[in-house]
């Protein structure tokens, strides 16, 4: 399988993706903790389809000491009892604004006040920031149908 284009290697696909990389290298500079990050990046990427991204995050946080089994439980979290409740938060607000579409209202009220128990306001800025960023990177790949299984940690810097 191929990509449709080298958008990675295309100059003006490289300007674009370094503007979305210093917006996500400054949420991922935040108070947010790493792990947190990674789990959100990888929610968001399965239910957005983006093999690409799930399989680079899934092997970043492994690489960075992730459990295999929280890694195989993200899909399924609701009923996975090895995550935190800050981490649950994180992850419910995630699918929800991933599904802006799928959902009347986007956000819901619930949804943003048990997220802001367990994230000061910057936290609460980069998990919103980290959200955006990961959904603008799943549907640049998925529109490109980015192949996804070679990513190797720490791949792009």
């Amino acid at each position: 399988m191929d990509a449709r284009l080298d958008f990675f290697g295309n100059a003006l696909g490289a300007k674009v993706l370094r503007h979305i990389n210093s917006a996500g290298k400054a949420a991922s500079e935040s108070g947010l903790p790493h792990a947190t990050q990674e789990l959100v990046k990888i929610r968001a990427s399965q239910i957005n389809g983006c093999g690409f991204c799930t399989d680079m995050h899934t092997k970043d946080a492994a690489h960075a000491g992730e459990t295999a089994q929280r890694l195989h439980l993200v899909a399924a979290w609701r009923e996975a009892t090895v995550f935190t409740e800050a981490e649950r938060a994180a992850l419910e607000l995630a699918e929800q604004g991933t599904r802006i579409a799928d959902a009347a209202g986007g956000v819901t009220d619930e949804a943003w006040a048990e997220a802001a128990k367990h994230y000061d306001e910057d936290q609460l800025v980069a998990l919103v920031s980290l959200i955006a960023v990961i959904n603008t990177y799943n549907r640049i790949n998925v529109i490109n149908q980015q192949p996804a299984g070679d990513y190797r940690p720490g791949q792009f810097g």
